[in-house]
C-alpha cells in the first residue's frame, strides 16, 4: 500500500471506503515482528534566553506583547537583578562561565522563593557540577556584544517592590538558568516493525509503532510545566500511566514473534493550515528569517541577524499595530493582518516584490559586512544602495 494513489500520505487514505476495505483485508490476520529496536535517549536543558526567546516565552505564558516583556526585563536590569536584555546570544562567555558560582551564591543568599531554593538545595545535595566551560552553554564565538540573559544574583533589596508580573518573569529567567546545571532528561525508547500479509493482493503490509517514556526527569524537574488544576494533574498522571503500560507491553515483544492484531480503528482527520503567528512567535520568525533564503552564502550572511535586531523587533511590531497594518488579540496575542495591511502588501508585492524577501536584507547585510572588513569603500556601498532605491521608485512612478 506504500506510495499507493489511494493514500493521501503514508498514514491516511483519501476515501473512507478504501480505508474500510483495507481493514477488512487485514482483519484477524497474524502479524510478525520483523524488527525491534530498544534504545535510551538523553536530552539536555535548552540554551539560555536571548531577548527573542524570552519575549516568545512571555507571550505564551503571560499573554503579553514583546515590547512589554522588554520593558519588564529592562526594569529587572536596572534593578540589578538580571544581565543586559538586548542580546541575541543564548550562551555565556568563557570569562563569565568561570565566575558563575558568584551568581549561584547570590541567588542562594538572596532569593526567598521556596521553589527556587528547593532546586538549589537539590543541586548541592546531588553535587551537580557548576563547571560550564566545556558545555554547549559557553561559546565565545557566538557572542557579539552581550551574552545571554541570566540572573546576576544581586539586587534582591529591590525584589519585594516589584509588581507581581515582574517577579514571575524574573522567576522564568532564574529557572532557565538553574536548569543548565541539572542532568539531562533520560528516556527509554522502543521501535517495533510489524508485517501482515494482505491476502487480497498477496503483498506484505508494514506497520511501525514506537513508545517513549521519561525515566529520569533531570532538568525537566525545573522546566516541566506545572498545572495548578488538580483535575488536569490527575489527567496527566493517567496519561503517563497509560504510556508506561504501553511501553511495558512493547518491552515484552521479541523479534520474530507472531502476534495477533485484535482491532483496527478508523480516525477522521482534516488538514489544517499553519497556526497564526502570535506576538512572541513572530519575534522568533524575524530573528530566524534567514532560514527562508535558499542561497547558502546569503543565508549564512543573515544568520544571527534576521529582520531587525534584538533592540528593534518589538518596536517594529508595535509600529505595525499602531499604524493599523496588523491587529493583535489582547487575550491570545494572535496577530492578524488588517484590510489596510493586506492592501499595502498587495501594492508592495506588485511594485517591489523583493522588498518582501529577507534575501534583500541579507544582501544589504553582506554589503555592510564587506564595508566593516574594508573589502569595499563605504561610498561604493552607499552609491549602490541609492541606485537601487532610485530604480525602484522610478519603476513605481512609471506604473502609477
Amino acid at each position: 500500500m506504500f506510495e499507493s494513489p489511494k493514500l493521501y500520505n503514508e498514514s491516511g487514505f483519501k476515501k473512507e471506503e478504501e480505508a474500510k476495505k483495507f481493514i477488512s483485508e487485514l482483519q484477524d490476520k497474524k502479524a510478525i515482528i520483523t524488527n525491534l529496536k530498544k534504545s535510551k535517549q538523553k536530552e539536555n536543558a535548552p540554551l539560555l534566553f536571548n531577548l527573542a526567546e524570552i519575549q516568545n516565552q512571555c507571550t505564551k505564558r503571560f499573554k503579553i506583547k514583546p515590547d512589554e516583556t522588554l520593558e519588564i526585563i529592562q526594569n529587572l536590569y536596572e534593578k540589578k537583578l538580571v544581565t543586559y536584555p538586548r542580546t541575541d546570544a543564548r550562551v555565556l562567555s568563557t570569562a563569565v562561565a568561570k565566575e558563575i558560582s558568584k551568581n549561584l551564591k547570590g541567588i542562594t543568599r538572596g532569593s526567598k522563593e521556596e521553589e527556587i531554593q528547593g532546586y538549589i538545595k537539590k543541586m548541592v545535595e546531588e553535587k551537580y557540577s557548576t563547571n560550564l566551560v566545556k558545555t554547549k552553554y559557553v561559546n565565545d564565538s557566538k557572542i557579539t556584544d552581550h551574552y545571554a540573559i541570566i540572573p546576576t544574583g544581586q539586587g534582591y533589596e529591590n525584589y519585594n517592590g516589584l509588581p507581581e508580573l515582574h517577579k514571575q518573569v524574573y522567576k522564568v529567567i532564574v529557572k532557565r538558568f538553574l536548569a543548565i546545571f541539572y542532568p539531562p532528561a533520560e528516556y527509554n525508547k522502543i521501535q517495533v516493525t510489524v508485517e501482515i500479509e494482505n491476502n487480497e493482493d498477496k503483498t506484505v503490509e508494514t506497520f511501525n509503532c514506537s513508545g517513549k517514556v521519561c525515566v529520569k526527569l533531570g532538568f525537566l524537574e525545573i522546566l516541566k510545566p506545572k498545572s495548578t488544576n488538580k483535575e488536569q494533574n490527575v489527567e496527566n498522571d493517567n496519561k503517563n500511566e497509560d504510556k508506561q503500560t504501553d511501553l511495558e507491553i512493547l518491552k515484552k515483544l521479541k523479534k520474530g514473534q507472531e502476534i495477533e492484531i485484535k482491532n483496527f480503528e478508523l480516525k477522521e482527520a482534516e488538514t489544517s493550515p499553519p497556526t497564526r503567528y502570535n506576538s512572541g512567535s513572530i519575534i522568533l520568525a524575524m530573528e530566524n528569517a534567514g532560514k527562508l533564503i535558499e542561497e547558502e552564502e546569503l543565508r549564512e550572511q543573515i544568520k544571527g541577524a534576521g529582520i531587525g535586531t534584538s533592540a528593534t523587533r518589538a518596536e517594529i511590531i508595535k509600529k505595525l499595530e499602531k499604524i493599523k497594518y496588523i491587529e493583535i488579540n489582547t487575550k491570545t496575542q494572535i496577530i492578524t493582518p488588517t484590510q489596510k495591511g493586506e492592501i499595502i502588501y498587495d501594492i508592495v508585492y506588485r511594485s517591489m516584490p523583493d522588498m518582501l524577501n529577507p534575501k534583500l536584507t541579507a544582501s544589504w547585510e553582506k554589503g555592510l559586512d564587506m564595508v566593516a572588513k574594508k573589502e569595499i569603500n563605504p561610498n561604493e556601498f552607499m552609491e549602490k544602495l541609492e541606485k537601487y532605491i532610485n530604480s525602484k521608485f522610478d519603476k513605481l512612478v512609471v506604473k502609477m
